[in-house]
């Protein structure tokens, strides 16, 4: 399984983390920044992020910035991609089960690290259940 993770400046330090978590499970991690807490704009790494998870270069993705919100938003303005902003593991499960969610967005700012690892795993480790799903998924893409 290939990763494609990206985050801006206020979710840099648990990207670093996520890394290692993934990295010690033998996951292989596309980084695409940023690589400090300077402040940066959160959209050039969301589109990236998600170009790999489009193109089929990652299996799935994860973007972290403040809130969630603005990077969120920039991925899920690309066709195929399907971002879900998650706090709770149980938000990650259901996007996973019932939304196909291909980029799990994490709010830095409002979780902990210990969570924001929880919630990765959970994400990872859910399945899509398809069924009447898929038919959901299906009417969710503009054409």
């Amino acid at each position: 399984m290939k990763i494609a993770i990206g985050a801006d400046h206020a979710g840099f330090e648990l990207k670093e983390k996520i890394k290692q978590l993934l990295t010690s499970k033998g996951i292989e991690v596309e980084d695409f920044g940023t690589h400090s807490t300077e402040s940066v704009d959160y959209p050039d790494y969301a589109h990236p992020t998600a170009n790999a998870v489009e193109n089929k270069d990652a299996d799935l993705g994860i973007l972290l910035c403040g809130s969630g919100n603005g990077i969120a938003m920039a991925a899920n303005k690309h066709q195929n991609i399907r971002a879900a902003i998650c706090w709770t593991t149980e938000l990650a499960e259901l996007a996973r089960q019932h939304n196909n969610a291909n980029i799990l967005v994490l709010p830095a700012r409002f979780i902990s690290e210990e969570l924001g690892l929880k919630i990765v795993e959970a994400y990872l480790n859910t399945d899509f259940e398809g069924g009447r799903h898929q038919r959901r998924v299906d009417k969710i893409a503009c054409s």
